[in-house]
């Protein structure tokens, strides 16, 4: 199964034709709008789908493709930022990600998933599931005080056999990615790794899987971000 996420940067409905060549099964999509709330061909191409968000114009959704089915999971997130946890197929978990301020003096962005981790890792342990998205977070931002930092939330994920794909596929360390998949403010010398993807330990074999980050060139046109592409078994 192929999936795609991708910060789009706002305005999905004029940019969802730059996915579609990758033909992925689901679609992990930050900031995009609601397709409910609009009409046209974005509302046609949307098809199955799920979305969730405080604001119908910046949200999260995920889009299946290729006869997927997927349905939304009664995860509570007490009012954690955000997160759509969906079943695929009936055969996995998968959680969408993109990670927020969320109005919080202290758990913002990596907090908001390390608190959404205490929440639900017994039910991640206990079968497959794969969590992608934007973490808004990276190892070289982490406090030597602090105890949910982006270190802290990998060894989380990893104490439920989780790990990421990028980095089992390429053996590059936390902290030094040579891809990156933000570009602040559009500009090349501000660049970082900052989406991801994890998935249960089976779901990811590096001999046969794949993972892609797209390339500056031609992504900047579209977002600050370049979309993650990613291979699964299932």
């Amino acid at each position: 199964m192929k999936i795609l996420t991708w910060n789009c940067n706002g305005a999905f409905r004029k940019k969802y034709q730059e996915i579609e060549r990758f033909q992925a099964d689901l679609y992990v999509i930050q900031e995009c709008e609601n397709p409910e709330h609009t009409k046209g061909e974005y509302r046609n191409w949307a098809g199955s789908y799920l979305w969730y968000g405080d604001n119908k114009n910046k949200g999260i959704g995920i889009f299946a493709k290729n006869g997927v089915e997927i349905q939304r999971l009664d995860w509570k997130d007490n009012s954690l930022q955000l997160f759509l946890p969906v079943r695929v197929n009936n055969q996995f978990n998968m959680i969408g990600v993109w990670t927020k301020q969320a109005n919080s003096p202290t758990f913002r962005y990596i907090g908001q998933l390390w608190k959404y981790l205490e929440l639900h890792k017994e039910k991640m342990a206990a079968g497959s599931t794969v969590l992608c998205g934007d973490l808004n977070s990276n190892k070289i931002w982490d406090v030597w005080d602090r105890w949910w930092n982006h270190s802290d939330v990998v060894r989380e994920l990893d104490a439920v056999n989780m790990q990421s794909l990028y980095h089992l596929a390429t053996g590059e360390e936390q902290g030094s990615e040579s891809a990156p998949t933000l570009y602040l403010q559009r500009n090349l010398k501000k660049a970082y790794h900052i989406d991801f993807a994890f998935a249960s330990e089976g779901m990811f074999n590096p001999q046969k899987d794949t993972i892609t980050v797209g390339s500056h060139n031609p992504w900047l046109e579209f977002s600050d971000h370049a979309p993650v592409i990613f291979t699964i078994a299932c």
